[in-house]
């Protein structure tokens, strides 16, 4: 009897792992960033995903995925995987040079190319996360980043 308890006992405990992976599994989401508008295809894309305001768009510490991939073709498809319902921004730099750096002038203006998921418009400054973010719940999702050049295409 105590065998057929512990056997009973151990199909349940196992029963439910798998529908607590199954339930987890149905709620993660890719997001897919396409990226076009690349003056060339020197260096690298750099990204950052980000699911709160805190951070968003510099400090890539904050980021919940973060990835530098060689540019091979324009546009430029890149997907972030097993991302939790919610609401998440994208910023993206052309690192022309591969210095994983945003290059600034001497006027500390953006020497690369830069862009965030919506494609804010841009005036003085980076975009505020809410300008940017789109939502992701249990499905796949693609957004579409056009990069800009603050000097010249």
């Amino acid at each position: 009897m105590l065998k057929r308890f512990r056997s009973l006992s151990l199909i349940i405990v196992l029963g439910s792992l798998t529908l607590a992976s199954t339930a987890d599994a149905g709620l993660s989401s890719t997001l897919t960033a396409e990226v076009g508008g690349l003056r060339n295809r020197n260096g690298q894309l750099c990204f950052s995903v980000f699911s709160t305001s805190q951070g968003f768009p510099t400090n890539g510490a904050n980021a919940v995925q973060k990835k530098c991939v060689k540019i091979t073709t324009s546009p430029m498809k890149v997907a972030f995987k097993q991302l939790s319902p919610g609401r998440y921004a994208i910023a993206v730099l052309h690192d022309e040079n591969n210095d994983k750096q945003a290059n600034r002038n001497f006027l500390g203006l953006p020497t690369e190319g830069f862009g965030f998921s919506r494609n804010p418009t841009i005036v003085a400054g980076p975009p505020k996360f809410t300008e940017s973010a789109v939502s992701v719940a249990g499905q796949n999702i693609t957004t579409q980043i056009q990069l800009k050049y603050l000097l010249g295409q």
